[in-house]
């Protein structure tokens, strides 16, 4: 997919969200249950889609609800459900929709009060760690949760995913059972779904509100050595990116005695303030050197900068110098790091990662003699090894990781944006080097790896055929001028299918699967050669997966 030639650019006027629209078009427009586009889809990371396409709108989340208020029943989860939403404009109406069914259905709901701090906003990693801390010393009565975020997806977008009582996404096993009742609700015209009114609702026993921001705030340096970053005297700055966080920053900086500067507080729906991403649309994606374009051109006037998505599972780190980290780069920093500073982590911790994430990884867990289990793409994957205490980090290459706390005991089973960037902070208060030059010496040690994500414009039936594809049907011997030593459609970590299929050379590898949420196949690459062979990897990957594809 080429490059937009506006990537970088700050938004078109013409390409904002009409936001009275789409808001409309959620409760107007009435989906189809028999069109499988239409239909409620749980991905890696819950339900995504738009209400002006009919795959967002009040029909399915109310199917959604009343399924996953039956769920809760079958299984005796009894104790409270809190609820978060982040700034995207289908957030809100959702969360009304939310509230209306699962009050009528008389589960305990707790949502984040409206102040002017949280701003009514919770990010996900807040949500988790609020479940964990909830259920951490109970039997019974469980608390569970539900974010409302398409997570960096465009302003269009809505998403809806679910956190079991263990506080991190649910697996397939669970979010099969409440795709499929709510997809039997909605063929039924969703006659029944339980419903009350929103004021009748918030007015019932059922629905409470508490403060789930200075609980998580308070507790960071169980997390992260925030006296260190205290004691060091950092210039940090930091763009939310117009996400549910916005208002956590300054609360944080105030708490710990941070110099954190918010350069963007902006709250706009329409996410007008964005700069363009790679292919010329608005995504709030930290990760992305062109949405974060605005943050990059500040980075010498701090010490360190980082940026988050709208609901602040990921990270996006910003090096005084040398710009925006690669989020694999990252990553890697980040387990030769923890791993070295965390005195009271048992030795028997393994390194998780996704098998897409690079291989630097791999080399690093070895130099320090820790175990690496790769997992498909998803971050329930990793949930029972955090819980247990089994994984000590666990990361994707979209930005996303999670750590334990320094005592070694559970902190949250979700991506957490916010210790990512502060776990920056610290490394560089303790060491005196920023990760980029943490990278840099990695580089030096174990090779320079050269890593890409493309996306491929595919059909429905493609991805479909894609996800299910068995390692038999990769028949060629040679990539990229080496012998191919495997070809997994089943991660190593877990045996579990990886809805796509990689391939490993000595030097390289590429990895391919469908999008959960759009219409392209990604493929990933990584060469520890160079560049040309980079794209030798592309080129021949993605004529092999075009040609099993046909």
């Amino acid at each position: 997919m080429p490059l937009h030639p506006n990537a970088g650019q700050p938004a078109d006027p013409s390409q904002l969200a009409n936001i009275a629209r789409l808001v409309s078009d959620y409760y107007v427009k009435q989906p189809n249950p028999s069109n499988v586009e239409q239909a409620v889809s749980f991905g890696t990371s819950g339900h995504r889609g738009s209400a002006s396409l009919s795959t967002f709108n009040d029909m399915h989340i109310a199917a959604i609800c009343q399924a996953l208020a039956e769920y809760r029943l079958a299984q005796g989860t009894t104790g409270p459900l809190f609820i978060g939403k982040d700034t995207h404009a289908l957030s809100e109406p959702a969360l009304t929709t939310a509230v209306e069914v699962l009050a009528a259905n008389k589960l305990n709901v707790v949502l984040q009060r409206e102040d002017n701090e949280s701003l009514g906003f919770t990010p996900t990693p807040v949500i988790s760690r609020t479940i964990v801390r909830y259920n951490e010393l109970r039997t019974e009565g469980m608390a569970d949760g539900v974010v409302i975020t398409p997570s960096h997806n465009p302003p269009e977008d809505g998403g809806f995913k679910y956190n079991p009582p263990h506080g991190g996404p649910a697996g397939s096993d669970v979010t099969a059972v409440i795709q499929e009742r709510a997809n039997a609700l909605m063929a039924e015209g969703n006659n029944a779904v339980k419903r009350v009114a929103f004021e009748q609702a918030i007015n019932s026993d059922y629905v409470s509100y508490d403060d789930f921001m200075h609980p998580y705030i308070d507790e960071l340096d169980t997390v992260v050595d925030m006296q260190a970053i205290q004691a060091a005297n950092l210039k940090l700055g930091t763009d939310p990116l117009g996400g549910s966080g916005i208002g956590y920053w300054q609360v944080i900086a105030k708490r710990w005695g941070l110099d954190i500067s918010v350069v963007n507080e902006s709250l706009d729906p329409r996410f007008a303030f964005m700069h363009r991403d790679k292919d010329g649309k608005l995504r709030m994606d930290c990760s992305s050197p062109y949405a974060m374009a605005g943050l990059i051109a500040l980075k010498d006037d701090f010490d360190l900068a980082f940026g988050n998505d709208p609901d602040f599972d990921r990270h996006g780190i910003v090096c005084s110098g040398s710009g925006l980290m690669n989020p694999n780069h990252y990553l890697a920093t980040v387990v030769n790091y923890l791993y070295t500073h965390r005195p009271e982590w048992k030795t028997s911790m393994v390194v998780g990662k996704t098998l897409v994430s690079s291989s630097m990884i791999e080399r690093v867990a070895t130099h320090i003699e820790r175990a690496v289990e790769e997992m498909p793409v998803g971050f329930k994957w990793f949930v029972d090894g955090l819980s247990k205490g089994h994984t000590g980090f666990a990361g994707e290459e979209s930005a996303g990781g999670i750590f334990l706390k320094r005592d070694g005991k559970t902190w949250a089973t979700d991506k957490d944006g916010f210790i990512m960037c502060l776990l920056a902070a610290e490394m560089l208060a303790v060491t005196g080097l920023d990760p980029a030059s943490h990278y840099d010496a990695l580089q030096v040690r174990f090779g320079a790896p050269h890593y890409i994500r493309i996306d491929v414009p595919t059909t429905l039936e493609k991805k479909q055929r894609l996800s299910s594809m068995e390692a038999s049907v990769v028949t060629a011997d040679i990539l990229a001028g080496e012998k191919i030593e495997a070809v997994v459609t089943h991660a190593s970590g877990n045996n579990a299918a990886i809805g796509g299929v990689k391939v490993s050379t000595q030097n390289g590898w590429f990895a391919a699967r469908p999008s959960g949420t759009e219409m392209v196949y990604k493929i990933y690459a990584e060469s520890f050669t160079s560049d040309a062979h980079l794209k030798q990897l592309v080129d021949e990957a993605e004529a092999l997966v075009d040609s099993v594809l046909d």
